[in-house]
């Protein structure tokens, strides 16, 4: 379903939004490897997939969430400074986890990057280790794409198409959406 006024109120509840987190952190994690060989003194990009991962297990949405997803990009913001890009990309990817833990109930296209921009960030992590190789990229989709459980499709759905723009990462945020797209309307 695509919804077209972007004024509307989505149906989300807590069980969906701590399914939500609990993607975002399985998309983030694989590429934190990238961030702690990088810059393994710097502990906030971790920090913010621990707070997520209590929330989606469970636990209470806490203003700690926020706090540290705002540190894992200042994270990030520190390594792309020193040329860092891949370990700049991966803490992206965690720093998004943590808003996954706040995707908003309203129907705006930007929303759906809650959902799926730690896995878009966590790709392009990996094809800038890999030398900027975009078929690295896709393949991480795909595994992205097998990591969502019908849940996060579901509520997926219920959002606009994401919009054009923002890069590579924008590109990959659109593959991965038409992927989880394609698995709603196949049942």
């Amino acid at each position: 379903m695509n919804v077209a006024n972007e004024n509307l109120m989505i149906e989300l509840s807590l069980a969906e939004l701590r399914e939500i987190a609990g993607y975002a952190v399985a998309c983030a994690e694989p590429a934190l490897a990238i961030f702690e060989r990088d810059c393994p003194d710097d502990p906030r990009a971790r920090s913010v997939l621990d707070e997520v991962r209590q929330f989606a297990a469970g636990g209470r949405r806490t203003k700690a969430i926020r706090v540290t997803a705002f540190d894992a990009h200042r994270a990030a913001r520190s390594a792309r400074d020193v040329g860092l890009e891949a370990a700049a990309e991966a803490a992206r990817a965690a720093g998004h986890a943590g808003g996954a833990a706040y995707l908003h109930p309203l129907a705006k296209a930007t929303q759906g990057g809650h959902i799926l921009m730690s896995a878009a960030h966590a790709a392009r992590a990996f094809e800038l280790d890999a030398g900027d190789t975009p078929d690295v990229g896709g393949d991480y989709i795909k595994k992205a794409t097998d990591l969502a459980s019908p849940i996060v499709v579901t509520v997926l759905t219920r959002y606009p198409n994401p919009p054009s723009g923002r890069g590579r990462v924008g590109d990959l945020w659109r593959e991965l959406d038409a992927s989880l797209r394609q698995l709603a309307a196949r049942r």
